[in-house]
């Protein structure tokens, strides 16, 4: 017969989190991305248990975690339902939190939230407009924009000048950019006559203005971009440009899929973690086809 003070030991020992790398674990708890914990780390703005951090270093959901002053409560958002928002990005829009110019961000757009912020999944340069994805689970956040994982995003891209099949042929093949060789998975034509025309191409990462810098490799110019899907998610012609919808659940199973990962449905709650019942009724209900329009003021 086992000794009852052995067991508990065992059982405690058994239940005791897991400690992860501090940016894996505050990017999976919502607090940003690991590039943004990174520098937090690196500009000794996070402590643990009193000390100041270090990059890198094991952390679990027990320990103490403070982030500018403010303590972080790891334990609750590891376990808070995880969302992800559709948006369509307006041209003009900048994808940044504050921009010291005063220009209209991304962010301004986007449902409060009564704990946690929203990461953004990618970029999009201040001319390009489309799909964006956010989300407050920074892990599916990192591995949706990590080149390993081969997310491929589309985007209609209209071309001024002409597009020869020599120029499609090397921009498949690849082209050297002043970052590395880069090339499109696909390109189809999609319409249009005399000087301007569409086409469509797919690629598997997102480095910055690589589509532009690509067409541009052939001396063509890009008049417009606008991207249209994000691994199996379309730009729906009803999200119009400002608006957000939420992603039901199953479009979140299969996009958790994608970059091997397990989405805890237990954790689903019907309605979303905003201010305010009157606020989250006045934007969308959780998992219902509902989009709200800032400029509008009001759900259609």
């Amino acid at each position: 017969m086992k000794d009852k003070s052995t067991n508990k030991a065992n059982q405690s020992s058994s239940e005791k989190p897991q400690a992860e790398r501090i940016q894996k674990i505050l990017s999976r708890a919502g607090y940003g991305s690991r590039r943004e914990i990174e520098r937090w780390v690196d500009a000794g703005e996070i402590t643990v248990n009193g000390v100041i951090a270090k990059s890198g270093q094991a952390v679990s959901e027990t320990d103490k975690v403070v982030l500018r002053g403010q303590v972080l409560k790891l334990a609750s958002k590891l376990k808070a339902k995880p969302q992800v928002l559709l948006y369509h990005k307006k041209i003009g829009e900048i994808c940044s939190r504050n921009d010291p110019e005063g220009r209209p961000t991304v962010f301004d757009s986007l449902p409060k939230l009564s704990s946690g912020r929203w990461i953004q999944v990618g970029r999009l340069d201040i001319n390009t407009d489309g799909l964006m994805l956010f989300t407050t689970d920074g892990e599916l956040a990192n591995r949706l924009m990590h080149p390993s994982y081969e997310v491929e995003r589309e985007y209609a891209s209209r071309i001024l000048g002409e597009v020869t099949e020599e120029m499609l042929t090397r921009l498949k093949q690849g082209v050297e950019l002043e970052d590395g060789k880069a090339k499109f998975n696909s390109i189809h034509f999609a319409g249009g006559e005399g000087a301007n025309r569409w086409y469509n191409v797919t690629l598997n990462e997102g480095r910055n203005r690589e589509v532009r810098r690509l067409w541009e490799s052939q001396e063509l110019v890009v008049s417009r971009l606008r991207r249209i899907r994000y691994a199996h998610i379309e730009l729906k012609r009803s999200l119009r440009a400002g608006s957000f919808e939420d992603l039901d659940v199953r479009g979140m199973r299969k996009l958790y899929e994608k970059v091997k990962m397990d989405l805890e449905e237990e954790n689903f709650l019907p309605g979303s973690e905003y201010k305010s019942r009157a606020d989250r009724n006045a934007k969308f209900k959780f998992g219902k086809k509902a989009v709200y329009n800032k400029q509008r003021g009001k759900k259609r």
